[in-house]
């Protein structure tokens, strides 16, 4: 039986059409990945449901007594309350219950009458039962879990929700709605600014967890570990494929042989990603094969793909040495507690170095001091190649100007500044720009078109090494594989930090590990190469 319902829905925002006579249900036990590019209106679905907005047509229905629960990319969680007591706050029916046990042992210890002991007596084994019922004895515990796994420590856990970072509020919201526990769960880009023994938490909790869900993510390994459907938003309404994100790459590629399709590269973009899906089952198999392939098809000459092409042309004109970054005794600590010590690395043209563990290890600190943001304790950082030497994804994205328009910001400087418009556009297309994007002023854009501006910039920026931070936050699955394929073909060097297994996979030729204490280990390879072959060594 289905908790609610889109029967025949049409939405739109002033002239923009959003949903077209859709429909949609959700039953108890669905896990539901909800995708679609940026703009296609995945985040006004979720506020559909929540009466947050209104459909010009058609009707939303859910059941009567059905309890829902909405997680926002955006958190609305604030107060002067810390999010213990906030936690603590979802069990006061755990904490009357105990009050009234407690009131129980005082009458019972007061030697009643027999006729009052049985009551008492019967009373107490109702209470002890509710108790049993809702896992009362073990809330606290629970959670303690969620916000160690969700990397609080003592101080986040006890300060005022006000005096937390934007990231750290999402977190504490994503707490909130998860040990609520409710009928249907909403999910809007769940796994933003958690690191990857988080995403496990958040993965393994839904496996336990008996409610139905709605998930909103661009995390192609968290939809295929966690949902049973895909449905993507295509043309102004919902195309549904039963499975995980793997299942739906291969139904969509058999779907997409039969339609005409909306965007002529989609289905390369779709090859790549099963490409991908079976690297990465080979390396679960066999990582040092995998690795050896891996390593085989880079140095392999092959006739590249029309995509491929129009990423080439722009980067023909771009020279790189091979030694691009030398690192020497690098060492950095904050408030006593050592991120890195004695650090050396070298960074070569080629090379795409992803950096990766758990929050507040030291990463995006290692960054901002690669890139002199920072200055280190101890050490020093030399960079060589092309002009400039590297360019900073997210000083880029900080530093976009609302007042300029994307095809000014874009061609302002570096390789687009020298190459043919018409080439520059053809690869701001692949970004999902249409030519009425590229005269829009920056600052009438959306948070995720934004996104697509800056990753675009830096890939035109004739900079030798690119930096980037956590660069798939924000981005679709679309725009993610571009920029994937995009680095795939950089002649210089990348260095990024990501918790996006599925990206890493894609992209990594070596890992940086932070260990703890300061120290960093590399490791040949990707994601899925370094995690089987760990579980084969234990």
């Amino acid at each position: 039986m289905s908790l609610l319902r889109l029967q025949g829905v049409t939405k739109r925002f002033d002239s923009q059409l959003i949903l077209r006579d859709a429909f949609f249900r959700l039953s108890a036990g669905d896990r539901v990945g909800l995708i679609g590019k940026n703009g296609v209106g995945k985040t006004t679905v979720l506020k559909l449901i929540l009466g947050q907005e209104d459909p010009v047509a058609g009707a939303v229905e859910i059941n009567q007594g059905v309890r829902i629960g909405y997680f926002s990319q955006f958190s609305e969680l604030d107060g002067e309350l810390s999010i213990d007591q906030v936690l603590d706050g979802l069990f006061e029916e755990i904490h009357a219950i105990k009050d009234r046990l407690a009131e129980m042992e005082t009458a019972l210890s007061g030697s009643p009458a027999d006729t009052e002991l049985d009551r008492l007596l019967h009373r107490q084994a109702e209470l002890l039962a509710e108790m049993d019922r809702r896992e009362g004895w073990t809330y606290e515990h629970r959670i303690d879990t969620a916000l160690t796994k969700l990397g609080f420590n003592a101080v986040h856990r006890t300060c005022p929700i006000d005096h937390l970072s934007g990231g750290w509020r999402n977190r504490a919201a994503l707490a909130e709605i998860i040990l609520q526990e409710p009928d249907v769960l909403l999910l809007d880009e769940p796994t933003n600014y958690l690191d990857v023994e988080g995403l496990r938490w958040l993965e393994n909790w839904f496996q336990g967890h008996s409610g139905a869900a709605i998930v909103v993510s661009h995390d192609r390994h968290f939809l295929d570990n966690v949902v049973n459907r895909v449905v993507e938003i295509e043309n102004y309404r919902f195309q549904e494929y039963r499975g995980n994100f793997t299942q739906y790459i291969r139904e969509k590629r058999l779907r997409i042989k039969t339609l005409e399709r909306q965007f002529i590269h989609e289905e390369e973009l779709l090859a790549f990603e099963a490409e991908a899906v079976a690297d990465r089952q080979e390396a679960m198999k066999n990582p040092s094969k995998a690795m050896s392939r891996r390593l085989a098809n880079i140095k392999k000459g092959v006739e590249p793909r029309p995509l491929d092409r129009i990423v080439t042309a722009v980067y023909d004109r771009l020279r790189v040495g091979k030694d691009l970054c030398k690192v020497d005794a690098l060492s950095k600590a904050y408030g006593g507690e050592r991120l890195f010590d004695d650090l050396f690395l070298r960074i070569y043209r080629g090379e795409r170095l992803v950096i990766v563990g758990p929050n507040g290890c030291g990463k995006t600190t290692l960054l901002e001091v690669l890139t002199g943001r920072e200055t280190p304790d101890t050490g020093d950082v030399r960079w060589a190649g092309a002009d400039p030497p590297f360019i900073y994804y997210n000083q880029m994205l900080a530093e976009l100007d609302p007042d300029d328009t994307v095809t000014h910001a874009v061609n302002f400087f570096g390789l687009a500044h020298r190459a043919p418009r018409k080439q520059v556009n053809r690869f701001l297309s692949l970004f999902q720009f249409s030519e009425a994007n590229l005269t829009q002023k920056i600052g009438t854009l959306s948070g995720g078109e934004r996104a697509r501006v800056a990753p675009a910039m830096s890939l035109l920026s004739g900079a030798g090494t690119i930096v980037l931070d956590e660069p798939t936050n924000h981005l679709d699955i679309t725009s993610t594989q571009v920029m994937e394929r995009a680095l795939h073909h950089f002649p210089g060097a990348v260095v990024v930090v990501s918790h996006d297994r599925f990206f890493i996979d894609k992209v990594a030729t070596r890992l940086l590990v932070f260990e703890g204490a300061g120290s960093l280990r590399e490791v040949a390879g990707n994601w899925t190469i370094w995690q089987t072959s760990e579980n084969e060594t234990h």
